[in-house]
């Protein structure tokens, strides 16, 4: 296959709103970039894709980036899903080593909520969402630690104006590479976590 001299190269560009979607609803803590001054503020925290399509968040009310999570200010969220390195190894045919990744970038414009009734409900449908599918918590509603905390929280939401998927996972490969590199990354992914963890922990 010849190699694109475009860039990104359209082999790893994923135009499909439900792969996209897939992302962000399976790994929901995003990247939240916003810029002040020329100067990035960035936060980790997880967004909840909302049925009415805007995606939803909280963030602690001392974070310096809540300034900029009003006014319809823009911003650019990343997701991201499994990622490793490939070693040439893993082919059939011979490759140079490579990274292969799995990343949405979405970008929108953010509008704070100042409801704490609505903080109230999103919080708990959060917890839903992120309890799925066990639900072994409930956030009950006169939960009094909930109820204390809403003073030190700000709600947010992003309605998403630009969406693109970069899923970088060997597709200029042979059929039987794709497959390889595909094993690779759930091997990977999964040892890394017990590795990692052995090491901090």
């Amino acid at each position: 296959m010849t190699k694109s001299l475009k860039y990104p190269p359209p082999q790893h560009q994923d135009h499909d709103k439900l792969h996209m979607l897939e992302v962000v609803k399976t790994y929901p803590l995003a990247t939240l970039i916003s810029v002040k001054d020329n100067t990035p503020l960035i936060t980790h925290l997880p967004l909840v894709y909302r049925e009415d399509g805007k995606l939803i968040g909280h963030i602690d009310k001392f974070n310096p980036q809540v300034e900029l999570l009003k006014d319809n200010n823009e911003v650019t969220i990343i997701f991201s899903g499994p990622q490793c390195y490939i070693s040439p190894s893993v082919y059939t045919t011979t490759q140079l080593p490579t990274w292969n990744y799995i990343k949405v970038h979405l970008k929108g414009t953010v509008k704070a909520i100042e409801s704490k009734d609505a903080l109230k409900a999103s919080l708990i449908k959060m917890t839903e969402f992120l309890e799925h599918p066990k639900h072994k918590y409930v956030l009950e509603a006169d939960n009094p630690r909930m109820d204390a905390a809403l003073d030190y929280i700000k709600m947010f939401e992003i309605t998403i104006t630009h969406w693109e998927g970069k899923f970088k996972l060997s597709q200029d490969k042979k059929k039987s590479d794709i497959a390889n590199a595909k094993a690779e990354l759930i091997r990977a992914n999964k040892e890394s976590i017990e590795v990692f963890l052995g090491k901090i922990f």
